[in-house]
């Protein structure tokens, strides 16, 4: 199996650190609102490569953070005269149901950024040690000039960084980014040796990537927004700190309206409970996993519409089978099927072994060959 790793650029041959073992960390949702597609299209992108692990033999341990402590939630939740934590809980629960309606699978951990706030400290205590991290003003930066190869992730010259933090007083260099924000009236925080205050985002996910999957784990994923500052960040504290981190980096694409990325700040959003109104959610999944992960996903109706056509038709075809000739039990993925997906997940090849069988299965009940038929939608249930 060969995978695109954004560290390295290109498609490499993935070997797992344990024979036999897979371990994954996606980067969760922030839960401030509700989700749209462009935010379950992750889940739905990854869902497919731990299935294919699976089904390929691999125990796989599956890590989706949750972020329930942020400057949009607490922002959003002061806005609407609700507490930070209820407005947190809330947006979970609505990111589970979306997540549950379009069948990925539940990870093996679901840990809270709230959860871990003794592992980001103890992370943040070892990067002050190893003089790569200082406190100003109560907050504590990451220094980005102690390490050389900043920016290898993402291609950032380390000399045009910038954070998009805004000017903060306690900073040495503008380029450096939170580690921890000190307290500030009215905002949750948490007891530390420098003071009262809150993680920074970027700490949280590199503390809870090693709590659940240790300092060196497979594959890091997360939508190619994230691949800076955000992974990024990552990589320069888990190296900071001494830790190998994740092997392979993947990162889907987007999806976008018109050319712009969906984001609620361009209201170009489609609410997950919006859109199940239209299509059915497994129509939908087929949707956002039709395209390969990586590639920008443009959202228009007809698409939709020809998603769930197609969909439809796998179905029918199946009913047609179990109708005139019995149950189908699932059977063997075809050789192209398991190729396509063995080169960095190439749904949209694996889906046209799929298309292609239905015809022939369709073709095979019209003339009589049930055997045939049967053959052929067995492979399509493997």
């Amino acid at each position: 199996m060969r995978l695109h790793d954004t560290l390295s650029g290109g498609v490499r041959d993935f070997a797992p650190l344990r024979p036999g073992h897979v371990s994954i960390y996606l980067c969760g949702a922030t839960v401030q609102g509700l989700p749209h597609i462009g935010h379950v299209r992750s889940g739905v992108a990854f869902d497919v490569l731990r299935r294919w692990l699976t089904a390929k033999g691999f125990d796989v341990a599956f890590i989706r953070n949750v972020t329930d402590i942020d400057d949009k939630i607490l922002t959003k939740a002061a806005d609407a005269g609700r507490p930070w934590w209820e407005w947190a809980a809330t947006y979970e629960r609505a990111f589970s149901a979306a997540y549950d309606a379009l069948g990925v699978l539940p990870p093996s951990a679901e840990p809270r950024a709230t959860g871990h706030i003794t592992q980001m400290v103890e992370l943040i205590e070892r990067l002050i040690e190893r003089g790569h991290a200082y406190t100003g003003n109560g907050d504590v930066y990451f220094d980005v000039a102690t390490q050389a190869d900043y920016g290898k992730l993402s291609g950032h010259r380390i000399d045009d960084v910038h954070q998009g933090e805004g000017v903060a007083t306690g900073k040495r260099d503008q380029r450096d980014f939170t580690l921890w924000k000190g307290a500030k009236p009215g905002e949750p925080s948490w007891p530390t040796p420098w003071g009262r205050g809150r993680p920074g985002w970027h700490t949280e996910c590199v503390a809870m990537c090693e709590a659940y999957l240790g300092a060196e784990f497979d594959i890091h994923a997360g939508g190619m927004d994230l691949v800076f500052p955000h992974h990024e960040n990552e990589i320069a504290q888990a190296e900071a700190a001494g830790d190998g981190f994740a092997r392979y980096w993947l990162h889907n694409g987007w999806v976008t309206m018109g050319g712009e990325k969906m984001s609620k700040s361009l209201g170009n959003v489609l609410a997950i409970p919006a859109v199940l109104q239209r299509v059915r959610a497994a129509e939908l999944r087929y949707y956002l996993g039709s395209a390969h992960y990586r590639s920008m996903l443009e959202f228009s109706e007809n698409a939709l519409a020809d998603a769930a056509k197609a969909y439809t038709g796998i179905e029918d075809f199946l009913h047609r089978v179990r109708i005139r000739v019995g149950a189908v039990v699932p059977g063997e993925w075809t050789p192209k099927f398991g190729a396509a997906l063995d080169d960095d997940l190439a749904v949209p090849i694996a889906l046209s072994e799929v298309h292609a069988a239905r015809a022939e299965g369709n073709r095979a009940l019209d003339a009589g060959d049930h055997d045939a038929a049967l053959s052929y939608a067995m492979s399509i249930r493997a």
